[in-house]
């Protein structure tokens, strides 16, 4: 249809694990020769779903039997934990790898920003680096040039465009290389999860910018972040993601309270794989919990348990006033309450390099029964982010007013739950 601008039709990619190719000469062969034959590749019967828990098996779907369409100057959404095989399905999109079965078709020129600096060579200069992604986006010289301006406005980098973005701090490379793909003019536009490496107001600035390449002129934008409130606010549509398969797609409320009513232990943990890590040169963080009174991680959370959220990191050099701050929101990206470990170090606010947990504790009965979705940021007030909007999610069951036996048909309204005394007095006639 002439609407559409992505169409995408059992898309599959298979890795083998640990080695390249198949690992044999005589396996190599009998794929090449089913291949010439027309034949479907003998090994794609073996592979496994895409589960870190799952043992044994050389071969995982990273993505299995993708189907779906995304219209022209859509916004779609894709979330999903790590590993459910959304970064895969960029990553085919944008042609940096090739499915191993399936197909799909693009309507345009596509622009990827991936990774941070994605297409940028660390020698060149910020200058130089804008020419040659526009030219590999296929851009003329005369195109760059009249958005060349708008690009370095749009990313701040005004006083060092002439200097290699070797020497570019992480929130620089990330700056410019969003605004490269989003100012240069293709026709969808993907981005991954990138922006977390940029401070809260370039993240608005980033959200904004593709808001407007949708509405205003007509793009398309493939986004995916673990920032609910994000998704909820740029995407009408969302995809969601499972064991590299397309678990359900719709309206993207829809999609993001299936995604955070997952209902089980992992949804309390996020816990990151050695080479999976957030990290820089300061920090590498290991993992978020959400325990109850009794540091336990697999029973039922209530509206009258204390909740304690825990968050494991190194810190590798020297930090002065380091904040790791909490915040915590309803399904639907409404900010609760933001709170920081800010002062409440022993000592000083000077952190050696070590191991760290930092523990934020909220009272049982402030929060109501329902989905919420958290998220944990690293930085140095004013001065520096670090590491941004790492997320963690958990589910609050109704259990206070149930003890004193008074079943409600739902829940109380609100999104806070404090539990006040109330007095009930008669006169006499």
């Amino acid at each position: 249809m002439s609407d559409i601008a992505i169409e995408i039709r059992n898309l599959s990619k298979m890795y083998r694990l640990g080695e390249v190719g198949t690992g044999t000469l005589s396996h190599d062969l009998n794929r090449w020769w089913h291949k010439v034959r027309g034949k479907e590749d003998p090994f794609l019967k073996l592979g496994q779903e895409n589960k870190r828990d799952t043992a044994g098996g050389e071969y995982v779907w990273a993505l299995k039997d993708v189907n779906f369409d995304v219209k022209q100057g859509e916004v779609l959404g894709i979330i999903g934990k790590n590993g459910a095989g959304k970064s895969t399905l960029l990553k085919l999109l944008s042609r940096v790898t090739a499915p191993t079965t399936g197909t799909f078709k693009a309507k345009g020129r596509i622009a990827s920003l991936l990774e941070v600096g994605t297409g940028f060579h660390p020698e060149l200069t910020g200058r130089e680096n804008i020419f040659l992604n526009g030219a590999i986006l296929g851009m003329t010289k005369n195109e760059i040039k009249r958005k060349f301006d708008e690009i370095v406005d749009f990313a701040g980098v005004e006083r060092y465009i002439d200097t290699p973005v070797k020497r570019y701090s992480s929130g620089m490379y990330v700056r410019l290389a969003f605004g490269v793909s989003a100012h240069l003019e293709s026709e969808i536009l993907i981005v991954d999860e990138v922006l977390a490496v940029g401070d809260a107001e370039f993240q608005n600035k980033c959200l904004g910018k593709m808001k407007d390449v949708s509405n205003s002129e007509g793009r398309t934008v493939l986004f995916v972040s673990h920032n609910m409130g994000a998704v909820r606010n740029l995407c009408t549509h969302a995809l969601l993601m499972e064991h590299g398969t397309l678990k359900k797609d719709g309206h993207t409320a829809d999609i993001i309270d299936t995604y955070l009513s997952g209902g089980n232990e992992a949804d309390r943990v996020m816990e990151w794989e050695e080479n999976e890590r957030p990290s820089t040169s300061e920090i590498t963080v290991y993992s978020i919990k959400v325990f109850d009174n009794k540091q336990r991680l697999d029973t039922l959370l209530t509206t009258t348990d204390d909740l304690h959220v825990e968050i494991e990191y190194d810190v590798k050099e020297e930090i002065k006033d380091l904040r790791v701050a909490l915040n915590l929101l309803t399904s639907d990206g409404t900010n609760i309450f933001s709170s920081s470990d800010y002062g409440f170090q022993q000592d000083s606010r000077l952190r050696v390099p070590g191991r760290y947990k930092s523990i934020c504790h909220i009272p049982g009965s402030l929060l109501n029964a329902g989905v919420y979705a958290a998220t944990v940021d690293f930085d140095v007030p004013i001065t520096r982010s670090i590491i941004m909007s790492l997320p963690v999610s958990f589910t609050i069951s109704e259990l206070i007013y149930n003890q004193l036996g008074n079943t409600y048909a739902s829940k109380p309204g609100g999104v806070v739950h404090p539990f006040l005394k109330w007095e009930v007095k008669t006169e006499a006639r």
